[in-house]
């Protein structure tokens, strides 16, 4: 921590770096037009960077400019137990490295405090219509994730500054939000705002708190542990003015899902957004965490809102102490990060959006920010009259109707950390209830909140019980179906969307909705509201029009559509304000968060189980991984449409008994009703790497139907034979040949999840290479920590302009270092050769030395045993070849 520029806080017995001073000593009048993001960041660097730098790294701040890195100390690092448990299998991992090489393993250990809340490992094996659901969920989930579970709990005494979150107990981001964000940390004296990176994408949850929260791959996150800076050049900042105010009946999701579509075709990919403006203003901490909480679903990187009244508010209904109430709004007015004091802030963009022309959506299929207004279902081809008489004529021979919705879902931080979002469900169960409305039976229901205090606050108002007549008792408080953690259906239903070919269809309050990512048989999916989401679990397909056909008839015979059962917002503000309190927090969080026994003397090494599909000593310092990438010869794996989800590259749904994990984890002898799910599995490389590329929604251009379209499935095609085979077997003969390789793609290559695992098993596979239209930002960090270069077409050329069809071998030549271009050489079939050039997305000097050392773990490894007079561990050693 630095001294200058160090003032003591007034009104507190806390100092704090001043900021301001230092910019405007600088250039003089520039404060007043940083905009909230950089004022931030100038914060950090004032306190944490080297001293003489300090100027060179604010003047890029202050000039926009992007021609130096410039360092990130974030504060905490907050993880789910699928990414954090894999990043903590690297530093245990890394531990057995460095203790092979002579080194003290026992001074690995995270810097950063780190807090790991086990909330992905659930699948709702119980629907919401048993009211035993959660008993048995958990009960599954503690049987299947013994290994998991075993491993995490030796990491909490293992290493320093680990704290974990047992199963049980809610969403990390609800969490955070709610609990785990101070807004303002007090620590050695100093005041400073909080921020922090997560193994999530959804980690911006609580920049609704005004807290820079980012989410990242796991492999970034143990980078941050280790206490390294993240290093950043000045992000694209933009300015989001919300105006008007919201409609009658309209919630915060048709308002996010209005804005996903808006912001994506405005192209904000890797921005910054800050929300403000009137419309900003009117919307609660609630709203706000829904409207942050999608970030990743319109590309953004963060998307800030600043304190303001409705933070403090927030933080006094979740039961904060009045001390630190007090401190947040002490220092964010002196500090400068209060909203009122960013009126002069400038925008490299300024977008506009009007709240009150926001009508009610859903999104879908497929995609999150392809916008469904429920105005136009029929116009879009998914409802209308026809369509439900042929639904209704098949239920009424006693069969699934088409489109049937066979999983509704009130699931997700996104909608359950709004409280607004779960009154109204609950309202709209009770007046269903009252008119004499059901759920279809076939329909999966299930609710899941990211909190506990969910449950005391639905049991307050007198509403839990209407949501548990309706089959939405509480399965769990984990992430579940949002995760595609959505469980077994019915065996009798799943056998007949089988033998029918049934277009069946999920309806959830999630954040992600891309095919085969909620239910293997559920062909596509819908993101709505909570309270739509009750209603299409009456309506039971979505071959029925939401706003305009008939839900049911009453006890009097009266019709009942969804305008007769939708509450006003007078009553669900009223009960909001006379249910939700922080009282209900507080009896929540503390225990919670009570300070917890540590085994003592925990070995430093884990002690590995052999037979463990969940938990094994990775294999990223040894064997093919420490041999040299020669960017030489690469045959492509395969050739990539636009669009490609971490969900392709690497599922994280249902292991099914038919795929290569599936033969593996019988060869293993797990019974198949215990398989979980493939993210249960990555902390083991051998079952993880059977995943790459395992979803069968894939389209590999390279396999093509004899009518010359594109094959869906998880298939790929070995050169030079030309032989079509099972992705994992085509990995397995590339991996016996040593044969490197390649992968090809469109536009948007790994969007979605930030999960790490959709890099390592590339990189396990051999490739060395991505060469893509585009990239998402999560994505392209972690293939760069895992030692895969990334490569970009220049506008104008693509696969297509190339004429590639898989048979070429191709060549990477030039000097690697930010925005150099280098030279992709194509080796056709016939002997031809031809080149075109692509640009290298290291775009930082420290991705350079990343990705030269290998990846981020061979790097620290290095950099360890160097610094302890060791010799180094053997690494890759990346060719620059001139």
């Amino acid at each position: 921590m630095n001294t200058a520029f160090r003032k003591p806080l007034p009104g507190a017995a806390l100092d704090y770096f001043d900021a301001r001073s230092a910019v405007e000593a600088l250039s003089p009048g520039a404060w007043a037009r940083l905009p909230y993001t950089a004022r931030v960041h100038a914060e950090n660097i004032v306190r944490r960077a080297e001293p003489a730098r300090i100027n060179d790294y604010l003047g890029q701040l202050i000039g926009r400019l992007r021609t130096l890195d410039f360092p990130w100390y974030p504060a905490r690092v907050v993880c789910h137990d699928i990414l954090g448990q894999t990043a903590l299998v690297d530093l245990a991992g890394l531990r057995e490295a460095i203790a092979a090489q002579g080194g003290d393993p026992a001074q690995v250990n995270p810097v950063v405090p780190v807090q790991l809340i086990v909330d992905h490992s659930l699948a709702v094996e119980a629907p919401g219509s048993d009211p035993d659901a959660f008993a048995k969920n958990r009960a599954i989930e503690e049987r299947r994730n013994e290994d998991r579970f075993h491993f995490i709990e030796w990491c909490r005494s293992a290493f320093d500054k680990v704290d974990v979150i047992p199963a049980g107990n809610g969403i990390m981001h609800q969490i955070n939000l709610e609990k785990m964000s101070p807004v303002i940390q007090a620590q050695g004296g100093v005041a400073y705002p909080d921020t922090c990176v997560g193994t999530d994408s959804h980690t911006p949850h609580v920049d609704a708190l005004g807290v820079i929260s980012v989410g990242v791959g796991g492999l970034e996150a143990e980078n941050v542990m280790l206490g390294r800076a993240s290093w950043m050049r000045t992000p694209e900042i933009v300015g989001v003015r919300l105006d008007g105010r919201r409609q009658e009946g309209i919630t915060a999701t048709d308002i996010v899902l209005a804005l996903t579509e808006f912001l994506r075709q405005q192209k904000v990919v890797g921005a910054y957004l800050e929300f403000h403006g009137e419309g900003a203003a009117s919307l609660t901490v609630g709203d706000r965490a829904t409207i942050a909480n999608m970030a990743p679903e319109y590309g953004a990187t963060a998307a800030m809102f600043a304190i303001d009244d409705q933070t403090l508010d927030y933080l006094r209904l979740t039961g904060r102490a009045p001390e630190q109430v007090a401190l947040v709004e002490r220092y964010a007015k002196a500090a400068g990060l209060w909203a009122g004091d960013l009126a002069q802030a400038e925008y490299e963009r300024n977008l506009a959006f009007d709240l009150s022309h926001v009508v009610r959506n859903m999104a879908g299929p497929s995609n999150p920010h392809r916008r469904l207004p429920t105005s136009e279902l029929q116009k879009r081809g998914i409802a209308g009259p026809v369509k439900l008489a042929l639904a209704r004529a098949e239920e009424a021979q006693g069969l699934l109707p088409d489109g049937a919705v066979i999983i509704a879902a009130i699931t997700s931080c996104t909608n359950t950390s709004n409280p607004r979002n779960v009154i109204a469900a609950g309202l709209l169960a009770r007046n269903a209830r009252q008119r004499g409305l059901a759920r279809k039976p076939w329909v999966k229901t299930s609710l899941a909140p990211g909190s506990r205090a969910v449950e005391l606050y639905l049991q307050e108002a007198g509403l839990l019980g209407d949501l548990q007549a309706l089959g939405f008792g509480i399965v769990a408080f984990a992430c579940t179906t949002c995760n595609g953690m959505s469980g077994a259906l019915d065996p009798a239903i799943e056998r007949e969307i089988i033998a029918r070919d049934l277009y069946a269809t999920a309806v959830l309050s999630g954040n992600r909705n891309f095919d085969g990512r909620i239910h293997p048989h559920a062909k596509q999916a819908f993101l709505a509201s909570p309270p739509l989401v009750v209603a299409y679990a009456i309506a039971g397909t979505v071959r029925f029009d939401i706003e305009q056909d008939v839900l049911g008839l009453d006890e009097q015979g009266r019709e009942v559509r969804l305008k007769d059962i939708w509450p006003s917002d007078a009553e669900i503000d009223a009960v909001v304000a006379a249910t939700v309190k922080p009282e209900q927090f507080q009896r929540i969080y503390t225990p919670m968060f009570a300070k917890r026994a540590r085994a003592e003397n925990a070995r430093p090494l884990y002690d590995w189980r052999p037979q463990s599909t969940y938990i094994r000593c990775p294999p990223y310092w040894s064997g093919a991984l420490a041999g040299e990438r020669t960017l030489r010869g690469m045959r492509p794996l395969a050739i990539l449409p636009d669009n490609i989800t971490t969900d392709h590259l690497s599922p994280s749904n249902a292991i099914l008994r038919d795929s290569a994990a599936g033969d593996y984890l019988a060869r293993m002898g797990l019974p198949e009703e215990d398989f979980n799910s493939y993210a249960t599995h990555r902390g083991d490389h051998l079952t993880a790497q059977r995943a790459t590329f395992a979803n069968p929604k894939l389209f590999n251009e390279m396999v093509k139907n004899p009518d010359g379209s594109v094959r869906q499935g998880s298939l790929a095609r070995v050169e030079p034979e030309g032989q079509v085979m099972r992705m994992w077997e085509a990995i397995e003969t590339y991996m016996q040949r040593g044969q490197p390789l390649i992968v090809i793609a469109g536009a948007d290559y790994g969007q979605g999840s930030s999960r790490d695992w959709a890099a390592k098993g590339v990189r396990l596979a051999g490739v060395e290479a991505i060469v893509a239209e585009g990239f998402e930002r999560i994505h392209r960090t972690n293939l760069i920590g895992m030692g895969v270069l990334p490569l970009q077409f220049l506008p104008g050329q693509s696969r297509h302009t190339l004429a590639l069809d898989g048979t070429e071998t191709f060549d990477v030549i030039g000097g690697r270092h930010p925005g150099a271009r280098l030279t992709l050489r194509i080796h056709r079939q016939d002997g031809s050769q031809s080149q075109t050039t692509v640009l290298c997305r290291l775009d930082s000097d420290e991705e350079v030395q990343i990705y030269e050392a290998g990846g981020v773990l061979q790097r620290f490894a290095q950099d360890f045993l160097a610094q302890a007079g060791s010799r180094p561990v053997d690494a890759t050693a990346a060719a620059n070849v001139a």
